[in-house]
């Protein structure tokens, strides 16, 4: 859970980028786009559940393709990458909850389980769930893999809390916010930095649905009321921003010249 500054340099030792406040940022509002976006395109913009999750599924897939074919981290691809997993983690609790009437109690459960045996495999395979030297082979698809579920297993949560348990937009918010808080203070005073960093990853996704739903429901429901698009088209904005800033920093890094 590195919070230190610096020019990310080395980004370029990996597939992932360096675990900094401006990852957390970017994660945190993907987790809010994939919640307020999923809901946009299927209800606002009049497209449906169904076609929804075929194109979210499909463009994944592509971005999935490309980043799993990078010989190095590249911002655009890595953060395209994640914002689409966020969309389609966002679109299978949905579709379990709505289209199957799964309970919210059992799906939590159901993610919980499978990301546990993802990490199981992943640490008896590796030896490790780091994610310093993510490069291509087992060790990315079990990166993406636990990437996935943790977004399915925080929406699932996060609708577990803020409905099925009645805390609602502001408390949920509130709530999962103070244990991030939580997390990083046990990091602080020296705790497992791969467990706080998969424990954190993990809040910031019913953390961020909740502050989607905070700002995009309308008041009567307790919401702010900014709406799925205004809120998606922010949130997007400033994630173009930060990744467009870390595709020219990485740009502008040479590497050191090696002679033979």
């Amino acid at each position: 859970m590195n919070l230190s500054s610096g020019n990310d340099t080395t980004d370029l030792l990996g597939k992932v980028p360096t675990v900094t406040l401006t990852f957390w940022i970017i994660k945190v509002m993907s987790t809010t786009v994939g919640e307020t976006g999923a809901d946009f395109l299927a209800v606002n913009a009049g497209l449906g559940q169904g076609l929804t999750r075929t194109m979210m599924a499909a463009l994944l897939a592509i971005a999935m393709f490309v980043q799993l074919r990078t010989r190095r981290y590249t911002p655009w691809i890595y953060w395209l990458t994640v914002v689409l997993v966020s969309v389609v983690g966002t679109q299978i609790t949905d579709f379990l909850t709505d289209g199957l009437g799964v309970s919210l109690y059992l799906s939590t459960a159901i993610f919980a389980i499978l990301l546990a045996a993802i990490f199981m495999v992943w640490y008896r395979a590796e030896g490790t769930l780091s994610i310093d030297h993510i490069l291509k082979g087992n060790r990315e698809r079990f990166y993406w893999a636990a990437i996935l579920c943790t977004f399915a297993l925080g929406t699932a949560a996060g609708d577990l809390a803020t409905e099925a348990l009645g805390l609602g937009f502001i408390w949920g918010t509130l709530v999962f916010g103070l244990l991030l808080g939580l997390t990083y203070t046990v990091w602080r005073l020296g705790g497992n930095p791969v467990q706080t960093f998969w424990i954190g990853y993990i809040l910031t996704r019913p953390f961020g649905a909740a502050l989607g739903d905070l700002l995009t429901q309308a008041k009567v429901y307790g919401g702010l009321g900014m709406g799925a698009m205004w809120t998606s088209a922010l949130f997007l904005t400033v994630i173009v921003l930060l990744v467009a800033y870390a595709q020219m920093g990485q740009g502008r890094y040479q590497p050191p010249r090696t002679t033979r």
